[in-house]
């Protein structure tokens, strides 16, 4: 018994070399199409019509190295990409090609050479990706990134000066006005004696306090230490002398780039600060991570909490500065916090190229960093 079963007949046609060559010519975001051995153009599609600009009357027929600059036909750069894909099969490459309208855009291209079941060439199947816009957002990148850098740089120079103004200036000059209020208060008498006395421990307490803004601006040495380490001797040399009790984590694997590591570190020690200020915590959790192509940094404390009332002037002012740090690189910062709780800062930045220091960093991945080996220089 012969014919089609009725299944059979309601079943749906395989696809045909009509319908391929059907969806070939109606694709819109790939340039398709043929060269015949020499470099012709023998098919077009809707697709070449769209990035290129010329309608397959236009084209048919024409070389294809039409579509190349004029700095690239004198290289004969068309001839030898031919070259190139029929003694590999195939070749993929990257540049400006040109418009009908004269207009160029970025393409990349894969040409594939096409041999029949005899060896012989046929031709060369061509596709072809308008990537400018691609290429336009990394380059945007790119100068970001550039930009964010000299930023940095710019940053780091300028706390250096200030804290060597700072000390050369300021303090020099505090210090010997302390000195001459405690010689006239060795000769002065009383009530004057004990007038001169507080004012030189006032004039005392003001110069503790310079130094240590002057400590707080010195760049913290990322470029000979690296991320970790540098905050590591943060924490023990720092952190631990505010009598608390800190702690680093970490799984990096190398180093980021040194603009990265100095605004992570800046931030780390602007929340260290408020923790010391504000939280009234016994420890406090350092952890920096990779992940989502970029690095996550918290810093976590079991204080008090922040209460639900407006930040006071200079506490707003650092969680602006840490805010406006994360996101000038390019990323995100959240403080998360619940009185009776402790506070959490959060932050993220993308990983700009790999920095100078590409060793494999101690304790990682995914360990614990010892604080006090660190500063010891103990392997």
């Amino acid at each position: 018994m012969t014919g089609n079963s009725p299944g059979e007949q309601g079943r749906t046609p395989a696809p045909t070399e009509t319908a391929f060559t059907l969806l070939v010519k109606s694709v819109l975001d790939y340039g398709i199409f043929m060269l015949d051995p020499k470099g012709y153009v023998s098919t077009w599609n809707a697709g070449a019509e769209r990035i290129k600009g010329y309608r397959a009357e236009d084209i048919i027929g024409k070389h294809f190295s039409v579509f190349y600059p004029p700095e690239d036909i004198a290289a004969r750069k068309p001839h030898l990409e031919l070259e190139a894909a029929i003694a590999d099969g195939r070749l993929e490459d990257e540049g400006w090609r040109i418009r009908k309208d004269g207009t160029r855009f970025w393409a990349n291209v894969v040409i594939t050479a096409l041999f029949d079941e005899t060896g012989e060439l046929r031709g060369f199947g061509k596709v072809t990706r308008d990537m400018t816009e691609r290429r336009a957002a990394e380059q945007a990148l790119t100068e970001r990134r550039r930009l964010f850098a000299h930023l940095v740089q710019a940053q780091e120079l300028e706390r250096r000066r200030i804290a060597w103004d700072v000390h050369d200036d300021s303090i020099q000059a505090m210090v010997a006005v302390g000195m001459r209020l405690e010689l006239l208060a060795d000769r002065a008498s009383e009530p004057y004696a004990s007038e001169l006395s507080t004012l030189d421990a006032s004039v005392r307490e003001a110069v503790g306090r310079l130094r240590n803004l002057s400590f707080r601006l010195q760049p913290p040495g990322i470029d000979r230490h690296g991320l970790v380490e540098s905050l590591s001797q943060h924490l023990n040399d720092v952190v631990t002398g505010w009598g608390l009790e800190p702690s680093l984590e970490h799984t990096l694997e190398k180093e980021p780039a040194p603009e990265t590591a100095i605004t992570i570190f800046r931030i780390v020690q602007e929340a260290l600060l408020n923790v010391r200020k504000h939280a009234r915590a016994r420890t406090v959790r350092v952890s920096v991570a990779a992940g989502n192509g970029g690095l996550l940094v918290r810093v976590a404390d079991d204080g008090t909490g922040r209460p639900a009332v407006a930040p006071t002037a200079h506490e707003h002012f650092g969680l602006m500065e840490m805010r406006e740090r994360a996101e000038t690189a390019g990323g995100w910062w959240t403080l998360r916090s619940e009185p009776g709780t402790g506070s959490t800062v959060e932050f993220w930045l993308p990983d700009l190229p790999a920095g100078r220091l590409d060793e494999p960093l101690p304790g990682a991945p995914g360990g614990s960093f010892d604080s006090r080996t660190a500063a010891e220089g103990t392997p």
